[in-house]
């Protein structure tokens, strides 16, 4: 698959088949991940995967938990900052607008949502997910190299017709995920991240993007670049 092709078809896959992932195929996409960028040639990532009988567990367990009630577990980084300011602001609004929407989910239809996010922990039906941990003592350039390495891997699904979809709510039941997984003191977890084929039966609509001169300025010296700058 092309490079911008694999870039442009990554989503977050909200529905998945059961059809197994190999794990030669796994290994295949997390050696090549392995060569991601980062700071020092640090690697701070620290990646399980699951699948088969402990994935199954680990669903039950989340499911379970999260259909009583059960208090989140305390956060141990900030998801998102308190009083987000514009246009950050917005466009999360916007995203969970178009999210409950293709759902035919209502803003006040509060059980459905409830529903709706369950679905995260049963790992949208994907019979594989990753966890992803850094070291506790690692600082936000760390955070940023693990942020590189997951869309490596992401990217890497996509050249093997996989999908994804990354969840930091798995960060909300982290003492769950950890039962399972027996991770050591010092880590933290990021996210999981559901693995699988699309099931193509479930709708869905893409969030938009926005557009290129919202996020992107260009300071043009290209045209009276010297070449004896060697560029």
């Amino acid at each position: 698959m092309d490079v911008y092709e694999a870039v442009r078809s990554r989503r977050a896959v909200r529905g998945f088949t059961d059809q197994p992932v190999s794990r030669e195929v796994l290994e295949r996409v997390l050696s090549a991940a392995a060569w991601s960028p980062s700071g020092s040639n640090l690697q701070p990532w620290n990646t399980y995967v699951v699948t088969g009988a402990p994935l199954a567990e680990l669903k039950k367990l989340a499911v379970e938990r999260v259909a009583a009630g059960d208090p989140w577990d305390e956060r141990e980084y900030e998801m998102y900052p308190p009083g987000m300011k514009s246009p950050y602001r917005e466009r999360r609004a916007a995203f969970g607008r178009e999210r409950y929407a293709s759902l035919g989910i209502a803003r006040e239809d509060w059980e459905a949502r409830q529903r709706a996010a369950i679905a995260n922990w049963d790992c949208f039906g994907a019979p594989a997910a990753l966890f992803c941990y850094i070291d506790r003592d690692l600082g936000p350039a760390q955070w940023a190299d693990t942020g590189m390495y997951l869309q490596t891997v992401m990217l890497l699904l996509r050249a093997e017709a996989l999908h994804s979809c990354p969840q930091m709510a798995w960060s909300q039941v982290r003492k769950t995920v950890a039962q399972v997984l027996s991770p050591p003191d010092g880590l933290i977890l990021f996210c999981g991240m559901s693995i699988g084929h699309e099931d193509p039966t479930v709708g869905y609509t893409r969030t938009g993007r926005a557009p290129l001169d919202e996020t992107v300025k260009f300071i043009d010296g290209f045209g009276s670049r010297s070449s004896e700058t060697g560029y």
